[in-house]
């Protein structure tokens, strides 16, 4: 699903009307319609107190429609209009006036902090106050309203985005903004809704496709793209009936040292758990007993040295390495790492140790096979690439870094970015049973996996990152968030393919 700006919105908006020969206010009342189906489908007439705070833009328009529908089918509704400035939107006025004119009643007018209302803990606050028409930080009475909403304890709605978030740029650190338990947001998501920074705000979020002219949006170039189980799917390979492992590709997993040999063994299972033909294990010698007692699937080779990594050698060429996972930065260790980047033409896995070793030895970073896949979590992303000021910051400069080593980046985070180039893919998948030890460890080994079986690298973490998050997510519903281990996520891989691959219409 296409993730775009509020510009190219308000393109489709002008584009969807000439298109379609409608009025903008016939397209404010289908979108605003579909939020009262929403409210309406779940609140199935209760008795309670839904107070729409509106501001004097289009997304007061959104509400007045909503509040219009809601009084209509005999909710107790009151409306409040954000009078923040003199001028008013041509559709708002409509929509103001028809509202007043159907439900016999004013909604009242806030001008100052002395005019906020009640908001009790049970009441349902919808949010229609600025939608992604913001321009400026919400600041004075306006917002202490915003706070006054927030400090409330009521359910909260917002109506396409939270009022005082920006759709297209981070807040101040002290912006006052709206946080919402519920997004209902038109057409497709934004991007703030999924930055570490930004995405409490927005609660859940969910899309109401409000019918937008589909050839602007089909040849629309977005700011990123969100996956999720359709998009996934489209990327799966199917396999044919006449093969055999070696049509799978053999995956090296190098890593480990004296004490961390847990964690290749994660990623190698993972590997194999995510189709990989072969697999082997480069180690440290402390390791053998270990890995070959826990893994009896895979191979293992070992380094003369007994609890670190010296010389990286084997007697085949496998078809992906996998690099760095509790591999340690010791002198040797870096030295062996340098030798086999001088060595490997074909893209790699780097994770760990080997993108600390990176951050420490930067003259590396040239060696770096073409498409080879990073997967930092964000203080690995730090020492990599500096510090930044906000999320969006920090995305240019992830492009900037991919741009010029010619890599892809997988960030790790609540939704997972892979990032190449100028083109960015967000996650939907996953959960937060998944921050537990070795999680990471499983997904190198995933993407690794599907890079043996020739899936291309950037296709492999997109696929990679969706099943390790679906895989996480099918643990949840079984041992909790809590009770989740890394462990997990690999043996749930063969339930996560066949999730991908199951026909929802069909059960």
């Amino acid at each position: 699903m296409k993730i775009l700006s509020a510009a190219q919105l308000n393109e489709a908006d002008k584009i969807t009307m000439e298109t379609e020969g409608i009025s903008s206010m016939r397209l404010m009342e289908r979108a605003a319609s579909m939020v009262f189906g929403e409210i309406h489908e779940r609140l199935e007439g209760a008795d309670i107190a839904i107070k729409i705070f509106c501001g004097i833009g289009n997304n007061g328009g959104d509400g007045l429609v909503v509040a219009r529908l809601l009084h209509k089918y005999g909710y107790k509704v009151s409306v409040y209009v954000v009078n923040y400035s003199d001028k008013r939107s041509d559709d708002f006025l409509v929509n103001y006036d028809r509202y007043k004119k159907e439900s016999n009643t004013w909604p009242d007018l806030i001008k100052r902090a002395e005019d906020f209302p009640e908001v009790a803990p049970g009441d349902f606050v919808v949010d229609a106050i600025f939608g992604i028409g913001l321009n400026r930080p919400a600041e004075g009475w306006l917002a202490e309203l915003l706070r006054h909403i927030n400090q409330s304890g009521a359910f909260c709605l917002a109506v396409d985005m939270p009022s005082g978030l920006f759709p297209d740029k981070a807040p101040a650190k002290d912006a006052a903004v709206i946080k919402a338990n519920y997004t209902l947001t038109f057409q497709t998501p934004k991007l703030v809704f999924y930055l570490p920074q930004t995405m409490h705000f927005a609660g859940e979020v969910q899309v109401l496709d409000i019918g937008l002219d589909r050839t602007f949006l089909k040849a629309v170039k977005p700011l990123a793209q969100l996956i999720g189980k359709r998009e996934a799917r489209q990327l799966y390979k199917a396999r044919p009936k006449n093969t055999h492992k070696g049509d799978y590709g053999h995956c090296l997993v190098v890593g480990g040292s004296y004490g961390k040999i847990g964690s290749i063994s994660l990623s190698a299972r993972a590997s194999l758990r995510a189709g990989a033909g072969l697999c082997s294990i480069f180690s440290p010698k402390c390791g053998y007993t270990i890995l070959q007692t826990t893994l009896p699937e895979a191979m293992v080779i070992t380094d003369k040295s007994e609890h670190e990594l010296t010389n990286i050698e084997t007697d085949f060429e496998p078809d992906v390495i996998c690099f760095g996972m509790g591999a340690g930065k010791s002198a040797n260790t870096v030295k062996a790492f340098k030798t086999l980047l001088g060595q490997i033409k074909s893209a790699m896995l780097i994770d760990a140790d080997g993108l600390n070793m990176l951050s420490e030895n930067k003259e590396l970073l040239a060696l770096l096979p073409k498409n080879s896949v990073l997967t930092p979590h964000p203080k690995e992303l730090k020492r990599l690439i500096g510090e930044w000021e906000d999320d969006f910051d920090k995305m240019k400069k992830i492009e900037t870094f991919t741009k010029k080593y010619k890599v892809i980046l997988v960030l790790k985070g609540a939704h997972s970015f892979v990032f190449s180039g100028k083109h960015i893919y967000i996650n939907n998948s996953g959960n937060p049973g998944m921050a537990t030890a070795g999680s990471g460890d499983v997904l190198s080994g995933i993407i690794a996996g599907l890079m043996s079986q020739k899936y291309e690298p950037l296709v492999a973490a997109i696929l990679g990152v969706y099943l390790h998050g679906l895989s996480g997510d099918i643990c949840a519903e079984k041992l909790g968030y809590e009770a989740m281990l890394s462990g997990d996520i690999s043996d749930n891989l063969g339930k996560a393919f066949l999730a991908l691959m199951k026909d929802e219409k069909r059960g």
